[in-house]
Order: C-alpha cells, then structure tokens, then sequence
C-alpha cells in the first residue's frame, strides 16, 4: 500500500534510508550519508504532503518525495519542457531486504500516474552519477539523461538529472 507519510513515519523512514545508505556504502556508492537524507528534509516533505511511502505488513519499507517545488540546482540544465508544469523524484528508498522486488517500480509507477492524473507536462529527477544500478533502473522507465549538478555536502562527484516527457 502506497499513502501519504505522517509525522509519526519518521523514525520507520529514517530507518529505511539509514539502512539504504549503509548498503550504498557498502557497495561504494557514497550517494547518502549522515547529513541527507535528515529528519528535517522528510518533516518539511511531510509538510507540504509530498512524501509517500511503501507500507507491506503495516510496516513502512519504502518512501518516495514527488514534489512540485524546483531546486535552485536544477536551475542551469537545459529540460526537454518549460519549468512550469513538472514534478519532482526525491529520496526513492526501498529498504535493501526488499530490494530487487519490484517495490521501486511500484513508487515510480505510483509517481507517474500522479503525474498524469494532474496533467504535469513531465516528472524530473537526478541520480548520483557513482549509482550506475540506479541509471539503468531510470534508462528503462524511459527517461533520457540531461545535464549534472552537484550537492557538494553529498559528494564531490556530480548528479546526473534525467526527464520524462508525459
């Protein structure tokens, strides 16, 4: 089941992502860390109901940000559409036990639909251009790479940002 979060999430959240840095790490995808994703990113994505997330046996196992909001990184790259009328992919996570499952497929499918259903003109979003898993996992879905940018409090390599037209 795929709902909106509430505060009382947070901890069940946090503990997935914490989880998912971890096994990055262990793979050497140094994409998350101790400072992102953080329990205020998730209280403002809670705020602004933007966070959803995977419930399986009334225990979250997966969350997934689709917001309307345009970060100022975002900005230089050159998108397939206007930046008017698009959302935006953040902090996908599968708990790694469940990982290779289908469940991302499920959050993005759930993702694209709203988009859809709320006539967006396309969904946006990046990827750490270290996680070449992730890469293909978008490639497939049918987004089309465009220009990187970069958080530097996350990595000195850069984010690759991709696009879906609707």
């Amino acid at each position: 089941m795929i709902r909106l979060a509430e505060e009382k999430d947070i901890q069940s959240i946090l503990k997935v992502t914490k989880a998912c840095a971890k096994f990055m790490i262990s793979n050497g995808v140094f994409q998350w860390n101790d400072n992102y994703p953080n329990k205020s990113a998730f209280l403002n994505d809670i705020k602004r109901n933007e966070l959803y997330v995977l419930e399986l046996d009334n225990a979250i196992k997966g969350c997934i940000v689709i917001s309307t909001l345009m970060d100022s990184e975002y900005k230089p790259v050159k998108w397939f559409t206007e930046n008017e009328n698009n959302i935006y992919i953040h902090r996908l996570a599968i708990h790694p036990k469940l990982q290779g499952k289908g469940y991302a497929q499920q959050l993005m499918s759930f993702a694209e639909q709203f988009a859809i259903d709320n006539n967006y003109s396309s969904i946006r979003l990046d990827t750490f251009s270290e996680n070449k898993r992730n890469q293909k996992f978008y490639e497939l879905r049918g987004y089309k790479r465009l220009g990187d940018i970069y958080f530097p409090k996350q990595s000195e390599f850069p984010f690759h940002c991709y696009e879906l037209v609707l």
